[in-house]
C-alpha cells in the first residue's frame, strides 16, 4: 500500500564541514499533520526524580491515530534516562481539538542501576 506523503528537507552545514538533514512532513495520506508537546517529573525513586519535555512525532489530523515520542530526561544524580513510546488514541476536547495519554518506564541508567516510572497528558494538537 502506497500513502502520499508530502514535506520539506532542510540541510544544514556544520563548521567542521558535517551536514545533516531533517525531514519536516506536511501532509500525510492528503491530510496535514499535527504534533503534540509533553512534559512532566518521573517517579521519584533511588533518592530523586527527573523532569523531561519533547514533541511528538507528526500523525496526520482527522483521523483515529497515535503518536510516537522519545526524549532524555534531565540530568540528575549523575545520569539521565531515555523516555520513549507511544501515545493511547485521541482524546477529544469539549472546545475541538484532542490530547493524549501517555505513559511507561525509563531506561535503566546510574549508580545504582533503576528505572522511573512517568505518565501525562499531551498538550492541544499543534500544527
Amino acid at each position: 500500500m502506497k500513502i502520499p506523503v508530502s514535506g520539506f528537507i532542510v540541510h544544514s552545514e556544520d563548521a567542521d564541514g558535517q551536514h545533516s538533514h531533517q525531514l519536516y512532513i506536511t501532509s500525510w495520506d492528503g491530510r496535514p499533520v499535527h504534533v503534540h508537546e509533553f512534559a512532566g517529573v518521573t517517579s521519584f525513586d533511588v533518592g530523586h526524580s527527573h523532569r523531561y519535555a519533547g514533541t511528538t512525532a507528526p500523525a496526520p489530523t482527522g483521523v483515529p491515530h497515535v503518536h510516537e515520542y522519545r526524549t532524555v530526561t534531565s540530568f540528575d544524580d549523575g545520569h539521565t534516562h531515555e523516555i520513549c513510546g507511544t501515545t493511547g488514541d485521541e482524546i477529544p476536547l469539549p472546545g475541538g481539538g484532542h490530547y493524549h495519554l501517555f505513559e511507561g518506564f525509563t531506561t535503566v541508567n546510574g549508580r545504582t542501576p533503576h528505572s522511573h516510572a512517568y505518565s501525562g497528558k499531551t498538550s492541544d494538537e499543534e500544527f
